[in-house]
């Protein structure tokens, strides 16, 4: 049994190597009871910050897992700040007992950063990593990755960043131009209803955005974009064995 949290793609890929029918986070969370038992049970995310995004921790904080092997893949594209370390922590202080915690580096969808042209020419070796981290989880390895101090100075780092920004900075991060159509394919790939159509075109509602960007990365029109310069604002980003399709059926909170 896995769970998986995605906005482009590269979690939910990773979810469907590791387990034949990964489960959406963001497609169980409001169920009144969170009870999973199983002989082994995974997490597959993102890291955002350095830790996993805020619907996945919510999840984690109300879910009960009966499992004698609990997981976690964190996928990452630049630098991962020691998120093994702080993912064990977070899962200790929800009275999670983790068994193996690893990362892996892909491709890195954050606009403001990275050009996806770019990132999509990088060889990250994704498979030999993946191949590695199937190994461990069928011998039923029990590790952490390691972390060193320059992660965690890193992740100082971005705390001491984010703690001269105003509290609600990440949640006014998107944009909606005047070429939205009205598609509503923003809506559909949104895993927390932060994006609804309204008089044929596309509105944004601050409060519960997951930065995941998701909605920004599939509008076919990229008429979504960002109050804040982006490294290439013409190209983006889906995991390229990962669909539009698969990610609505991952997000869409419609219904």
């Amino acid at each position: 049994m896995a769970f998986y949290f995605t906005g482009t793609g590269n979690s939910l890929y990773i979810a469907k190597r590791l387990d034949n029918r990964p489960i959406s986070i963001p497609q169980v969370i409001h169920q009144p009871q969170l009870e999973f038992a199983a002989d082994k049970i995974g997490i597959v995310a993102p890291v955002y910050g350095h830790e996993v995004p805020t619907m996945v921790k919510d999840f984690l904080k109300r879910a009960r897992f009966q499992t004698d092997y609990f997981y976690m893949v964190l996928t990452y594209g630049n630098r991962h700040g020691g998120a093994a370390e702080l993912a064990k922590q977070f899962c200790e202080e929800c009275g999670i007992t983790v068994s193996y915690i690893n990362v892996i580096l892909m491709a890195d969808n954050w606009l403001p950063s990275f050009d996806m042209e770019e990132q999509q020419q990088i060889d990250k070796d994704v498979e030999g990593q993946l191949a590695s981290i199937l190994h461990d989880l069928n011998a039923r390895k029990r590790m952490i990755s390691e972390v060193t101090e320059n992660d965690r100075a890193a992740h100082r780092q971005f705390l001491q960043f984010i703690s001269q920004a105003p509290d609600d900075s990440w949640q006014n991060l998107i944009r909606i131009t005047d070429s939205c159509v009205g598609c509503g394919i923003c809506e559909k790939v949104c895993p927390s209803a932060s994006i609804h159509l309204k008089d044929g075109k596309a509105v944004y509602i601050p409060g519960n955005c997951q930065t995941c960007f998701a909605c920004t990365h599939a509008c076919p029109q990229k008429a979504i974009g960002l109050t804040v310069p982006e490294k290439n604002p013409h190209a983006r980003y889906r995991n390229e064995h990962i669909s539009v399709q698969e990610i609505i059926q991952a997000n869409s909170q419609r219904g």
